[in-house]
């Protein structure tokens, strides 16, 4: 039986996983219902080592194949935490947690590698050794460098890493990726501005901090239209402005909050720049102070070029050329995942979810139908790159040599080559 055909009949029970977990959704770290979950059926499953408690409250189990492999680990990482949103579905398999829900297809992902774990730990065709890794807090709580301050790469020995997540408008079943830049950064920032209140009748004798912060929203969209080279891609989104309690009365601040992604991490430090130096100097030209917190919260998601076809060579056994694309759509949206790509060579992929409700919406739902897809995906990915007879099993000093990579992808996007 190939791995498409084990997990198509074990559907039906990795189904049921995944409703348990969408059913009890847990915030950033407080994931223990899922880790705990995770961990019983590993155990089950007869990996050969379990580390918990990585990162907090991140998972690690290892699964032995035969001698002969690469040097090092493969990592497989997949995500396990929810969105602090009220879930508006219905169905049987709902939140049970009021005010939070699986909206992003984590419980999907969790299951996904749990499947995989199964089969790898059955079968044990691949050479080499296998580190799955179950993560916490991938929702804005950074919980990939948690698990990377806790010494993952080094006290796992993983030399590669590769990510999978959903994606609603990629047709049913397809996986999709690219070399070099796929997903943003994502970084947030916060503008408090100090004005001089007043009675909203006599305006003159105040600095009215609304009416800087509504300048300061208009000329940051500069930095999109005016800063960053056409070739590049940036977004500047003020998400919040919160001024003032009563109608009759002009406040004497102003708090704007908001975020910029960039896909190139060339303008990601001139984008800071400017909006520090477009937020105190509209407001000093108009007689108020600014104040800005800019805070990076992940990377640029970067796909090494090599690992990125390795990626979409395993997709393609599972799915068939037509269904696994190295060109891909870029993503505005970020994953800390990035942390990873930065310490070890590796990809992250899209695996296409249909036409269902988009991520973070309150009626989102995994779709349990590419579930023996994304299984077999990690499987295939596994089996061929720890094939000593592949192209895929070379041993590389991993590091050592990603390093050399990444420096060669800094020159900006422009000197990289036109057409």
């Amino acid at each position: 039986m190939n791995a498409v055909s084990y997990f198509q009949t074990h559907h039906e029970e990795m189904t049921a996983w995944r409703h348990y977990l969408h059913s009890k959704p847990g915030l950033l770290f407080d994931v223990q219902d899922a880790a705990d979950f995770v961990v019983q059926k590993l155990r089950n499953f007869g990996v050969d080592e379990i580390a918990q408690e990585v990162g907090q409250t991140g998972v690690v189990a290892i699964i032995k194949g035969k001698p002969g492999g690469p040097a090092y680990r493969i990592g497989l990482r997949a995500d396990m935490d929810a969105l602090p949103i009220h879930e508006r579905n219905e169905f049987a398999h709902r939140s049970e947690v009021a005010g939070k829900m699986h909206a992003c297809g984590h419980d999907g992902h969790t299951t996904m590698l749990l499947g995989a774990a199964r089969y790898l730990a059955e079968t044990r065709a691949f050479h080499g050794e296998v580190a799955l890794i179950f993560q916490p807090a991938e929702e804005g709580g950074v919980g990939a460098k948690a698990m990377l301050d806790d010494g993952l790469m080094e006290r796992f020995s993983i030399g590669e890493v590769y990510g999978l997540h959903n994606r609603p408008g990629l047709p049913l079943g397809t996986f999709a990726t690219r070399p070099r830049e796929l997903m943003a950064s994502a970084d947030i920032f916060q503008i408090e501005i100090e004005g001089v209140g007043a009675h909203a009748a006599r305006p003159h004798l105040g600095v009215d901090p609304v009416l800087v912060a509504s300048h300061i929203h208009t000329a940051l969209q500069s930095i999109v239209s005016r800063v960053a080279d056409p070739l590049e891609n940036v977004v500047v989104s003020v998400t919040q402005i919160h001024a003032g309690k009563a109608d009759n009365v002009i406040p004497q601040t102003a708090i704007m909050r908001g975020t910029v992604r960039c896909l190139q991490s060339t303008i990601r430090a001139r984008a800071e720049a400017h909006l520090r130096q477009i937020a105190t100097g509209i407001a000093a030209s108009m007689g108020a102070v600014a104040t800005v917190d800019y805070r990076p919260i992940v990377p640029v998601t970067e796909n090494m070029p090599e690992h990125a076809d390795y990626a979409i060579q395993a997709a393609r056994a599972v799915v068939g050329p037509d269904k696994a694309s190295l060109e891909g759509p870029l993503n505005m949206g970020g994953e800390d995942f990035s942390y990873m790509l930065q310490q070890r060579p590796g990809a992250h992929i899209f695996i296409g979810q249909g036409d269902t409700n988009g991520l973070h919406h309150p009626e989102y739902d995994f779709n349990d139908a590419i579930i023996p897809l994304g299984c077999a995906y990690w499987v295939s990915l596994v089996e061929r790159r720890c094939a000593p007879a592949s192209p895929f099993g070379a041993t590389i000093d991993a590091p050592q040599r990603h390093l050399g990579q990444i420096r060669g992808l800094q020159q900006p996007r422009g000197q990289r080559g036109r057409v």
